[in-house]
Parts: C-alpha cells; sequence; structure tokens
C-alpha cells in the first residue's frame, strides 16, 4: 500500500490482505519476490512495504534496509513482522513513494512489489525513486500490468477495474507499468507473458 490513511477500510484492508493473498503467495508470488531480491546488496529503500510479504526475502548482502509504509495499520504489521524476521536491522518508515524525503543517491536498489498499480501519482513516485537511488542503482519490481498481449485478459481487465480499485485500496488493473519505468529515465524492463511485469530497471549512471 502506499496511501496515507487511518480510517475503517484501512483497517479492514490491513486485517484482510495477508488472508486475501495467502494462496497466490504459495502458487507463484514467494518465488517471484526470492528470485527479484535474491541479489540485491548494499543500501535497499522498499516503497510500500505493507504488511512485509518480502522482508523474508532480503539476502544478508544487503547492509541497509529502509522498508516505507505510510498506511498505518499495514505499518503495524509490518514493524512486527520485520522485528519477528530480523531484529534490528530493518528501518520502517512512515514516507510515500512521491515524497520519499531521502538525500538524492541515497541507495543502491529500490524495490516495488505490487505497489506502482495503486500509487495515486505513478510518475511522481519513479521520479523520486529516482532521486533516491544512486547513478547505476537498480529499481526491482513486480506489478500488475495491462495485457495488452492477452486481448480476452486486458478486455476483462477493463471491465471490472472500475470497481476493483475501489475495493482494492486503488490498485489499477491496466496502468502501462513497464513504460512508465522507462518514461521516467530507467533502462527498459522484462514483462512476463500472463501480464504481471517484474524485473529490474536501472538508473543512468550519469543525472541528466
Amino acid at each position: 500500500m502506499d496511501q496515507k490513511k487511518d480510517s475503517p477500510v484501512s483497517w479492514l484492508m490491513s486485517a484482510l490482505y495477508d488472508r486475501f493473498m495467502r494462496e497466490s503467495e504459495h502458487a507463484c508470488l514467494e518465488r517471484w519476490r526470492a528470485e527479484l531480491l535474491h541479489d540485491l546488496s548494499g543500501s535497499v529503500l522498499e516503497i510500500g512495504a505493507g504488511t512485509g510479504a518480502t522482508v523474508a526475502h532480503y539476502p544478508a548482502s544487503v547492509s541497509r534496509l529502509v522498508l516505507c509504509e505510510p498506511d498505518p495499520h499495514m505499518r503495524r504489521k509490518l514493524e512486527a513482522r520485520a522485528a519477528a524476521v530480523a531484529p534490528g536491522r530493518m528501518e520502517v518508515a512512515d514516507r510515500p513513494a512521491q515524497a520519499l524525503g531521502f538525500p538524492a543517491g541515497s541507495f543502491d536498489a529500490a524495490v516495488s512489489s505490487l505497489v506502482l498499480c495503486s500509487v495515486p501519482d505513478q510518475d511522481a513516485a519513479l521520479a523520486e525513486i529516482r532521486r533516491v537511488l544512486k547513478p547505476g542503482g537498480r529499481l526491482v519490481f513486480l506489478e500488475h500490468v495491462a495485457a495488452d498481449n492477452n486481448p480476452p485478459r486486458l478486455k476483462w481487465q477493463k471491465r471490472v477495474e472500475p470497481v476493483w480499485k475501489h475495493l482494492m485500496d486503488n490498485c489499477h488493473l491496466t496502468r502501462r507499468t513497464e513504460a512508465a519505468i522507462a518514461a521516467a529515465g530507467f533502462h527498459p524492463a522484462r514483462e512476463h507473458p500472463q501480464g504481471d511485469a517484474a524485473g529490474a530497471a536501472q538508473h543512468p549512471r550519469h543525472r541528466r
């Protein structure tokens, strides 16, 4: 999640999120997260860390890990999970993706896991991520995207999205996140055939 909220809806979402995602996590997401994060090192920032589904997958080569989660209910679960997995190793911060507030060039890598589908301003979030990355740093991501290479699925996504985004905390099913990442100045990323995007995009080594 990546919006500051303190409401009954926010509380309910945080209470049900892990249960709702359990089957998907066991089926594929756990494996994808592990593959995504296994070679990270140095100083790493995760945006919209939610309840902490990624925290068990970070390798020991990560020397500093900052987990940002602006939703207070999600953040409480995140803090508990981080403390249980690696006491004292992870920093938890109340910062949205579009206003991270860290000095420019602070991180070797940034992680986005099912977040860019729901941020209020995707372009602003990507610009802020690029700002806090070191030149040559990586954005690694696992995201919902429009299934442009699967017309029947794309049609279904467009049909349900108006209701879905209200039920699922602004999650958009048809964002073209890979194109947005490239437009933000990162090197192109990879897209999976089922309409989900995952991969690594690199910050240029020379600032523009």
